[in-house]
């Protein structure tokens, strides 16, 4: 077989895997891409936090001291939310933590304490993994935080929507997020625009909720598009 032919056959292959997928994402990009809508800051903005806040019962999540999830079946954590300590295990890893000082955290791997590049590496990883993870299952609660802007956005059938800007913290600063509410405030949905997606405002459902033994109110899966992002069996204790 010549060069040639050899390269038109590999041409080919290339083409078939890849159009189809050029083609869907073009499709995606089409139906569902948004440019982030503007919001107005105020007091209007925050008393509609509030109103989320109250049909989460917030207070029963502040009270809350321990969590445990799994996210898609690949991420266990055990987060000591009071002693601000996570245990993260992922693969053959597990990393113990210290969400204070992440240098006083320890990588492990089968058990042996892991040091140098890898332990970085891992470490960076879990950190990573733990600030999206968590948002996944806490997002609500954390309008309030340091270095977020709230802002209120009409929507057209005349509901507002909450517009929230993380310019600080986590891994991905600058992320926007629209809470879509129901009548008494509880969240539905959000719309997102984050550095990670191509596509911006895809909406992802925020309905399976569970009311651990704490009283926290907190989210077991989301749809998105039509994947299931699964968060295991979610515990909240004292």
């Amino acid at each position: 077989m010549n060069i040639k032919k050899t390269l038109k056959i590999i041409a080919g292959v290339i083409i078939f895997f890849t159009l189809p997928s050029l083609l869907f994402f073009g499709f995606l990009y089409f139906k569902y891409n948004e440019d982030l809508p503007i919001g107005i800051p105020g007091e209007q903005a925050d008393a509609l936090a509030h109103k989320m806040l109250l049909a989460l019962d917030h207070k029963a999540y502040q009270e809350t001291n321990y969590l445990e999830w799994t996210f898609k079946r690949r991420h266990h954590y055990k987060w000591q939310k009071d002693e601000k300590k996570c245990m993260v295990q992922f693969e053959d890893y597990k990393v113990n933590l210290d969400l204070n000082d992440y240098t006083k955290s320890k990588v492990y791997v089968h058990s042996f304490e892991v040091q140098g590049d890898k332990q970085k590496e891992l470490l960076k990883k879990a950190i990573d993994y733990f600030n999206n993870d968590s948002f996944w299952l806490v997002a609500p609660y954390k309008v309030f935080d340091d270095g977020v802007k709230r802002s209120l956005v009409k929507q057209p059938d005349g509901e507002h929507a909450l517009l929230v800007t993380y310019t600080s913290g986590g891994s991905t600063p600058g992320d926007s997020y629209l809470w879509l509410l129901e009548e008494s405030g509880k969240p539905r949905a959000y719309k997102m625009w984050t550095s990670i997606l191509p596509i911006h405002g895809l909406e992802a459902s925020w309905s399976d909720w569970t009311t651990t033994e704490s009283g926290a109110q907190l989210p077991t899966l989301h749809k998105l598009l039509f994947l299931g992002l699964e968060m295991g069996d979610v515990k909240g204790t004292k």
